[in-house]
């Protein structure tokens, strides 16, 4: 039987707990899960890839089936091709995320159609949390170790507060 293999694409500027937590419950659903750091056109990122990729290296350090790649300038389709996935992961931390993630679907499922979806709902605790919210409130030295571990709050703090 092939194996099970599954991405999970997002820009993680920087890994939120949210985050984390979809990448611990999809190691369970698959053989080999796949992370990559991904380039959206539309974002202003605080981190490089390599550096994005070191945070997700250590979120996940004790996740044997767990890889981290970098997904640099590529659609998440040629990459997933490239590592023989076949599932797509994505997740929605509210009613407001779906139409946006709908959409994606919708997209990949027209660059390959042997690539499925599959949707996990963020756990309630960060159903409101994003990056930009954590940025904001890192930005003017608030507490975000609940929201991110505490070396990327300590490296996030850092870089934005060189920015003032």
């Amino acid at each position: 039987m092939a194996e099970k293999i599954g991405l999970y694409a997002g820009s993680f500027d920087p890994i939120t707990n949210g985050h984390v937590d979809i990448i611990r419950r999809a190691a369970k659903l698959f053989d080999k899960l796949i992370v990559a750091p991904m380039t959206n056109t539309s974002k202003k990122y605080l981190f490089s890839y390599a550096e994005k990729k070191i945070f997700i290296e250590e979120e996940t350090q004790d996740l044997a089936n767990v890889i981290v790649v970098d997904g640099k300038d590529q659609l998440t389709t040629d990459l997933a091709k490239q590592y023989h996935a076949t599932f797509l992961v994505r997740s929605m931390r509210n009613a407001d995320d779906f139409g946006y993630e709908s959409g994606v679907s919708s997209i990949n499922k027209a660059l390959d159609d042997d690539i499925e979806t599959i949707f996990l709902i963020s756990d309630t605790k960060y159903s409101t949390i994003s990056s930009s919210m954590i940025k904001e409130v890192a930005k003017f030295n608030g507490d975000i170790t609940k929201f991110v571990s505490k070396h990327v709050a300590q490296e996030l703090t850092k870089r934005l507060q060189k920015g003032n």
